[in-house]
């Protein structure tokens, strides 16, 4: 089966350390307020970077978190049976993350 793969960045001014405890925090709180939704989900840090796998819908997303001097960048991969949604979860993953880094 083919996946379709979603890439940003998301600029920030924050120290990538501070980045990262950001995005580790906003991750432990998505699994506890989404438990019923998201199943296996898995984050493996090496520095600054980050591999991670989550099982939605019954389908398993992989993708990738690169924290840099003043950017993240992301990439998603997304089975094809969530690959009509890529646009706006890309839509939603950038909203979101510019949030999280201001």
């Amino acid at each position: 089966m083919q996946t379709k793969t979603i890439t940003l960045s998301v600029p920030h001014r924050l120290t990538p350390e501070e980045a990262r405890t950001r995005i580790q925090n906003t991750l432990a709180g998505l699994k506890n307020q989404h438990a019923a939704k998201l199943a296996q989900v898995e984050e493996r840090w090496t520095g600054d970077h980050m591999d991670f796998r989550l099982a939605v819908m019954g389908q398993s997303v992989t993708g990738r978190v690169d924290v840099r001097a003043n950017v993240v960048d992301l990439a998603i991969d997304l089975p094809w049976i969530l690959a009509m949604f890529a646009e706006k979860v890309r839509g939603e993953v950038q909203r979101e993350g510019t949030k999280l880094l201001k």
